[in-house]
């Protein structure tokens, strides 16, 4: 008898031990967070692992900026299509919308403005230069994504409803997400709403032979790279930081059948990390407490030393070490979508404050900043550069200038003999009081063995500028998005 009771309360006690450790894992989500390594796309781990030659540091920054030059020109394409769109819509003759319409439901009876941003998405971006480990579907399996806040779709090499020899070859150079294999994959059917309207913005196709026939899309990038597949609603799961794990339901994805361009070379997709509706920054945030941030460390960092992809809040988790105080700033968003924008006020170097035309920085006209992980130079629209190029400019005089094979790169320089801190410090002030003091290699960069280059490049103006990774390494930078709100700090990101 005393047998019996000893084991129907040891079952009783593992029963609510489970019970504990599954409210752990799939309710607390929002309290414990997780902590993902990001990869930079140089990185030598990355080059060896996919048995690329490793390139030289000018051959490295020729190929970023490529990247960056054909980024920046979409999202200044985007701001003018953005700013021209909201003025239409702000006219007092406007009747884009029928009286009886409510804000759920709201269409615009004008195709050639809802279809003219329909061709602008995240996805003209390009992609971007940091690389996260992803786990997707039931049983879920593990993928490497180009992590980017510049694209809203998230999406991975997929097969779905493929069989017999002919699949398996083709899946055989990459690693490939077998749809089929998932239990939670649920496509979205082209006959909804959500496809014919919500998804428009990510490039939805139009054909539905069927109702039940899956949603498809066309993405396409602005440097000419492309993917072609589905939508469909997975399940994500992550590891979090206190050993346990939790499930994300309903994350929409994109099942790649077809991609192409250098682009996607060593990734098996795509995070979206932009604000818009269906991102995943937006899904996972919504369970870690609405926040997300990234600490990214020195490109040329040793291999011990790793950027990472938080969600969750900072300040529930000793996630990175802070070498100073938290700072805080208004985050923008809705606005330059599907980046993430700040109110800067101006910028000073050595303590005088540059003369920039306020304009340059309001991000409901013509101007504005943003920050971008996919960027890895900064941009400042013509009016910013200029004053920012004289005043650096002056204190590096006595340097030998260099002719390097850079055009996007102003001034380069000689840099035997330099030292940090003949250059006065450059800040970025923010309109509520914030200061953002990057360090001074972050914007005189390393080129080649013996030379630096200062670390801007002009943008055109009317245009939004960019403060692109190598402006933010060694911060942490967290966005709040439940709250608009932007904090950051001085880390080694350890």
């Amino acid at each position: 008898m005393y047998r019996q009771q000893r084991g129907f309360f040891l079952f009783i006690f593992l029963f609510f031990v489970v019970i504990f450790l599954e409210k752990c894992s799939q309710g607390h989500g929002e309290s414990v967070g997780t902590k993902l390594e990001l990869i930079h796309r140089h990185h030598f781990r990355r080059n060896q692992a996919n048995g690329m030659q490793p390139m030289t540091q000018l051959e490295r920054l020729r190929q970023l900026l490529h990247s960056d030059t054909i980024r920046q020109r979409s999202i200044s394409e985007r701001l003018r299509l953005q700013k021209s769109r909201r003025q239409v819509l702000e006219s007092p003759d406007a009747t884009y919308y029928h009286p009886a319409c409510t804000n759920s439901s709201r269409r615009a009876n004008h195709d050639n403005v809802s279809g003219e941003m329909a061709m602008y998405s995240g996805a003209d971006f390009g992609t971007g230069q940091y690389f996260v480990s992803f786990k997707v579907g039931s049983p879920a399996r593990r993928f490497m994504l180009i992590a980017d806040t510049g694209s809203d779709l998230t999406w991975m090499n997929c097969k779905y409803r493929c069989h017999g020899d002919k699949c398996r070859k083709k899946s055989r150079k990459r690693r490939v997400f077998r749809a089929d294999h998932s239990s939670s994959f649920v496509t979205v059917p082209c006959s909804s709403r959500m496809c014919k309207i919500e998804l428009a913005n990510l490039f939805s196709l139009a054909r539905c032979p069927s109702p039940h026939t899956p949603c498809a899309y066309d993405y396409r990038y602005s440097d000419g790279s492309s993917a072609l597949g589905i939508f469909a609603n997975e399940t994500v799961t992550f590891g979090l930081t206190n050993g346990t794990k939790v499930r994300i339901h309903n994350v929409l994805v994109g099942c790649s059948e077809s991609s192409t361009g250098q682009s996607f070379q060593g990734a098996d997709g795509v995070m979206g990390l932009g604000y818009s509706n269906y991102s995943f920054a937006l899904k996972a945030a919504e369970k870690f407490g609405g926040k997300f941030s990234y600490c990214l460390v020195d490109h040329l960092s040793p291999q011990n030393v790793s950027s990472y992809l938080i969600f969750g809040s900072l300040e529930s988790e000793d996630y990175v070490t802070t070498l100073n105080r938290m700072q805080h700033t208004e985050l923008v968003l809705g606005i330059i979508n599907p980046f993430y924008a700040v109110n800067i006020k101006g910028i000073s170097i050595g303590s005088i404050m540059l003369k920039i035309p306020a304009e340059v920085w309001n991000v409901n006209g013509v101007g504005g900043a943003i920050l971008d992980s996919g960027s890895s130079l900064t941009f400042l629209t013509q009016p910013a550069y200029q004053p920012v190029m004289a005043a650096l400019k002056l204190s590096l005089m006595s340097f030998t200038k260099l002719k390097l094979d850079i055009p996007q790169l102003e001034f380069c320089f000689n840099s035997t003999g330099f030292d940090e801190s003949l250059v006065p410090r450059l800040v970025f002030h923010f309109a509520d009081g914030a200061r953002f003091v990057p360090p001074v290699k972050s914007y005189i960069i390393d080129v080649a063995a013996g030379a630096k280059c200062l670390g801007f490049v002009p943008a055109t103006w009317p245009g939004a500028s960019v403060i692109g990774n190598i402006m933010q390494q060694n911060h942490i930078w967290e966005f709040d998005l439940a709250n608009n709100r932007l904090s950051f700090g001085s880390s080694s990101c350890t």
